[in-house]
């Protein structure tokens, strides 16, 4: 028996409501996204490289900004996924001379404006000054200056790069925790050398370690490479370091490189090298591949065609840390975003085995420090046994008690 058929619909079949549905749907999101601002990010940058002992630390012409456009990509995807608004990246250069404050006509109408900054402490210190009225955001990505977090620090400033006091606490655990307690500090004759060495002077008061003696290896202003470098560092650094009291670890504080890279396996005792050489502290490694980093590295890699630096690694945190924030606020505006980032609930995850976070005391971003000896990462600090009572990632540089930052 042949079932009877059904009469026609008079109104529309579930297909069509279906499709009808999608693009109300589509057509809101669609109107969402445009009406929702694009945000910008800004990031001013040296366009003068350092000279380096080692070719192979030649720093390239994107140093830095290849981390912040990788960063811009991952949180571009996130923006697509959320139907949240996207990002833009703009480029700002500055030569070392000029006023830092006439690279900035890109910020022009741009009120409380996200700006990355790969600048030495003063003139970054500049920029946020000429730059708080107008509510604009600065995120230290490259200087560890102390004094940032500390006398010279701003309500503006977010310190990603770790300071010297984390770095210089990094290394101490690690060779506390290997009893290797009597060290010889060897400094450059550059004021930033000077402060490093005070860093490792206030770590080794902090964990129980011991300066037997210190040096202090002044720049001449010869040329890093020469003809004749390696005969005549052969001869100088044996008798430079002869004659020490017995020590376990030789600490080097060179960030100008002059020296610190031609120390290991010159020294006249047979002793390890750390610090601005041999064992270092760094903010990230190429050879990190723990907790994810190796699908980081190979995003990297792929994109850009070299290994990722510490700096880069700092950039790409910084924008991180804004499309964090941005994601969980739901908003484009730059004064709640940086609204949710100084607060309680933010929290950022970078490939570091645990989330970091703001510290509220002088806007000092948490994060683990690796020790690297060039080719793989030796260890991680904060070291097991260095207890604290509210993080142990706050055993590394300046805690609450002993800060003199006052945010202004």
């Amino acid at each position: 028996m042949k079932r009877p058929k059904r009469p026609p619909r008079n109104g529309p079949g579930r297909r069509d409501v279906l499709l009808a549905l999608g693009a109300t749907l589509l057509g809101v999101q669609a109107a969402r996204a445009e009406a929702a601002p694009e945000i910008r990010i800004f990031y001013l940058h040296s366009r003068e490289r350092a000279p380096t002992i080692s070719l192979l630390d030649f720093p390239a012409t994107n140093n830095g900004l290849a981390g912040a456009e990788l960063a811009v990509a991952d949180d571009n995807t996130t923006s697509r996924l959320l139907n949240l608004p996207g990002y833009a990246l703009t480029d700002i250069g500055w030569r070392p001379g000029d006023d830092p404050l006439a690279a900035l006509a890109p910020l022009a109408g741009q009120p409380g404006a996200l700006l990355l900054c790969d600048l030495p402490a003063e003139p970054l210190l500049k920029v946020a000054d000429a730059l708080r009225d107008k509510s604009v955001t600065v995120f230290n990505i490259k200087s560890p200056d102390d004094a940032l977090r500390g006398t010279d620090c701003r309500a503006n400033i977010i310190n990603v790069s770790p300071s010297r006091a984390m770095l210089a606490d990094a290394l101490a655990q690690y060779l506390v925790w290997k009893k290797w307690t009597r060290w010889l500090l060897v400094y450059g004759s550059h004021p930033e050398d000077a402060r490093l060495a005070d860093a490792y002077r206030r770590s080794a008061k902090r964990f129980g370690a011991r300066i037997v003696q210190e040096r202090v290896y002044k720049d001449t202003g010869e040329s890093r490479q020469s003809d004749s470098g390696i005969v005549l560092t052969q001869q100088q650094i044996p008798l430079f370091t002869q004659g020490a009291p017995d020590y376990d670890v030789l600490i080097a504080a060179d960030e100008h490189e002059v020296f610190a890279g031609y120390l290991p396996y010159r020294t006249w005792d047979p002793r390890p090298v750390a610090g601005s050489a041999g064992l270092r502290p760094v903010a990230w490694d190429p050879s990190s591949e723990s907790w994810g980093g190796a699908q980081l590295q190979d995003r990297f890699v792929r994109r850009f065609h070299r290994s990722m630096t510490p700096l880069d690694m700092q950039a790409w945190t910084a924008v991180r840390m804004i499309g964090e924030a941005a994601s969980h606020a739901a908003t484009s505006d730059p004064a709640r975003i940086v609204g949710y980032m100084k607060g309680p609930d933010f929290a950022v995850a970078a490939y570091k085995s645990e989330k970091l976070t703001l510290r509220p005391w002088d806007w000092q971003l948490r994060q683990p420090i690796l020790l690297s000896d060039g080719r793989m990462v030796v260890s991680v600090s904060p070291q097991k046994g260095f207890l604290h009572q509210v993080t142990e990632l706050d055993t590394l540089g300046i805690d609450r008690p002993e800060t003199t930052c006052k945010l202004k």
